[in-house]
């Protein structure tokens, strides 16, 4: 059997990001362990293919805030539990990785569950990777570009030779096990805006993937015309697909969705803004209330949701739009209501949405 490599689908695809966020319970008296937390990703993704999300994606992280370091792990024991949902990263770190390792284990978890898999490669909003393997943050970009160099040539699933800087070189090497794919192993490259990021994902013909995380996503629209301007000064294929990733909530009112998510997001900003010298104090509701007006949080009832969600669609010509659905201390509760209103009421109005605008 031979799938192609993107796994067109016919329809719009909405999916669900997680990075396993150590949250806390409803009442907010007790935070969670990082096993519980573990447990309760794996129930959040059974209940999102079980109500018809196409995408499950979890990101790879190794700090005390996310419970998930090790993405491959958790998305071959969701493949285990599921039956239809496709399983990404989101993202994988292949700067301190090694590419032979990651394209081994996700072509596995692709065996495993009928051709589910896919692969996001990016270099990490954090760098906490780096020190733990051994790798010097000077090599930052070389890193990256050798990493992915090597792991597109492993796509061709035949022998391949290759040398670089960063890992031992190949001559002649197969990787196994193979895939059934046409072209190898669904792969995208995860962005965050830069130019030179979009060229590489063309030039090296792989998906591309938006990390849009703060302002209008309109912003982003350039950046897609480069990639597809790209591909065909690359004489790549021309059916390679664009995503985008956001933040975001859904509950039955616009109302309840601020109420429960504004908390746990204004702590979360305010915890990586200390980190990275942003500022100190806590986003104000009137900043919270703006970044969902006009810019890319995705939070409101099901029809608001999915009203931005084909507005964003229709300025990037995205064929997918992953959710991040957790964040900070949102408890699990809440986020299997939103996982619920995302399957059974946001994707039927999108996709109406879409067909009637076709």
């Amino acid at each position: 059997m031979t799938i192609s490599t993107e796994r067109h689908s016919d329809q719009f695809e909405l999916g669900l990001h997680t990075f396993g966020d150590v949250n806390e319970t409803p009442d907010g008296a007790r935070r969670l362990s990082q096993p519980e937390v573990l447990r309760n990703v794996l129930a959040e993704a059974v209940l999102a293919d079980q109500v018809g999300v196409d995408v499950i994606g979890v990101g790879e992280h190794h700090r005390p805030d996310y419970a998930i370091s090790a993405p491959d792990v958790v998305l071959a024991a969701i493949g285990a539990a599921t039956e239809r949902i496709k399983l990404i990263s989101a993202v994988t770190v292949l700067s301190s990785d090694d590419p032979v390792r990651v394209y081994q284990r996700f072509a596995t978890i692709d065996g495993l569950t009928s051709g589910r898999a896919e692969v996001s490669l990016g270099r990490g909003s954090f760098i906490e990777s780096y020190p733990l393997f051994g790798y010097d943050l000077s090599d930052y970009e070389q890193l990256f570009e050798e990493k992915v160099d090597l792991f597109v040539k492993l796509r061709s699933e035949g022998p391949v030779t290759w040398s670089g800087e960063t890992r031992a070189g190949l001559n002649a090497q197969e990787i196994f096990p193979k895939t059934d794919h046409e072209r190898g192993l669904p792969t995208w490259i995860a962005v965050g805006g830069t130019p030179n990021s979009v060229v590489r994902a063309a030039r090296h013909g792989v998906g591309l993937e938006l990390a849009i995380i703060g302002g209008s996503p309109a912003r982003f629209a350039p950046l897609v015309d480069l990639y597809r301007r790209a591909l065909a000064q690359f004489g790549q294929p021309e059916d390679l697909r664009v995503a985008s990733h956001s933040h975001g909530f859904v509950a039955e009112t616009d109302e309840r969705a601020r109420e429960i998510f504004y908390p746990s997001w204004a702590e979360s900003m305010h915890r990586i803004g200390q980190e990275r010298g942003w500022g100190t104090s806590y986003p104000s509701r009137d900043q919270f209330d703006q970044e969902i007006a006009h810019g890319a949080l995705y939070v409101g009832s099901p029809e608001t949701l999915a009203e931005k969600i084909v507005r964003t669609q229709k300025a990037l010509g995205i064929s997918r739009f992953g959710l991040k659905y957790g964040n900070g201390s949102l408890a699990h509760e809440h986020m299997m209501e939103a996982i619920e209103l995302y399957g059974t009421r946001v994707k039927p109005l999108v996709l109406d949405q879409l067909s009637s605008h076709a």
